[in-house]
């Protein structure tokens, strides 16, 4: 009990960390409808930018933005094969997904990057003070963004782009802006990891879209969905719900560091039975209380008769 209790302020840090990363997953995947696998590529490219700058003794601000910008470029990369190239959207999120493998490790030139002894944003500042702040800034800029002229274009390109094409909008250019913003988030909560843990590694990304749609699933399944702003904090919540069942697995005698990926796999298995379980169940049970309902009208028409 002590070291489950002893855990979780490092998985609610991590939470907020990871949160970054599941807000740019939600715009790729809910509010675009786009199937978006760069992620596993830009989120090392944030690590990797952020890490190979500050280790060349760069400011970790600087670096930081870098990074997020880094991660942006990749976006409307993917944006362009996809709009301009016609390239399937799954097919432009792996090949640049590849092709980032590379780009990455050139960025490195090395396979990873140790930042032990050097100066990072959390070498003086407490990393859950400031993820807090950070979130909190990020989704009220979100949230405004999206209730713009801009943003209300991109939420209606997800919805029914052959609609808003109709109307003159640029849906080509909608589209690039929301992947490039999905990955730009996506880097930025990369360069944040990379010196939280205290070193980038080409590997880093891996698996980081199933976390990012696992965190979008739990908090949907915990808060819903009605508005713009109850979807934003369910990724967030989602990330922070996420880490704690980690932490919580991981204190689990025979389950080890190396059962991540498995326990992540039952995790995104679990919140996706368990909505569809819920609507089913409520189907029913409304079902069976209209038939009793309505058997009970029969039997009252039977009676006066």
């Amino acid at each position: 009990m002590h070291a489950i209790i002893h855990s979780m302020p490092g998985a609610i840090e991590l939470g907020l960390l990871y949160a970054l990363m599941a807000l740019g997953v939600y715009i790729t995947f809910r509010i675009l409808d786009f199937p978006d696998l760069t992620v596993d590529g830009s989120f090392t490219t944030g690590g990797a930018i952020a890490a190979t700058m500050i280790a060349h003794g760069a400011s970790p601000w600087l670096a930081t933005i870098v990074a997020c910008l880094g991660g942006c470029a990749a976006g409307i990369v993917t944006g362009l094969l996809h709009t301009k190239g016609r390239i399937n959207g799954l097919l432009s999120g792996i090949l640049m997904m590849i092709a980032l493998y590379s780009i990455n490790l050139r960025i490195m030139g090395r396979p990873n990057i140790s930042l032990l002894g050097q100066n990072t944003i959390f070498s003086s500042l407490s990393i859950l003070a400031f993820m807090i702040v950070a979130v909190l800034l990020i989704l009220v800029l979100l949230n405004l963004f999206l209730k713009t002229d801009l943003g209300l274009a991109l939420r209606a390109t997800g919805d029914n782009a052959r609609m808003i094409r109709s109307f003159g909008a640029h849906t080509d250019n909608t589209i690039i802006l929301g992947i490039s913003l999905s990955n730009g988030l996506v880097a930025l909560s990369g360069a944040l990891v990379a010196q939280q843990a205290g070193y980038a590694d080409n590997s880093m990304g891996i698996g980081m879209i199933v976390i990012g749609l696992a965190s979008v699933i739990i908090g949907e399944a915990i808060l819903g969905a009605r508005t713009i702003l109850w979807a934003t904090l369910a990724a967030v919540l989602g990330s922070i719900v996420y880490r704690i069942v980690v932490a919580l697995a991981l204190q689990v005698d025979w389950l080890d560091a190396s059962d991540l990926k498995i326990i992540t796999a039952v995790i995104v298995i679990v919140a996706l039975i368990i909505p569809t379980a819920q609507r089913s169940w409520k189907q029913k049970h409304a079902a069976r209380k209209r038939s009793a309902e309505l058997a009970e009208m029969f039997a009252a028409a039977g009676g006066e008769r």
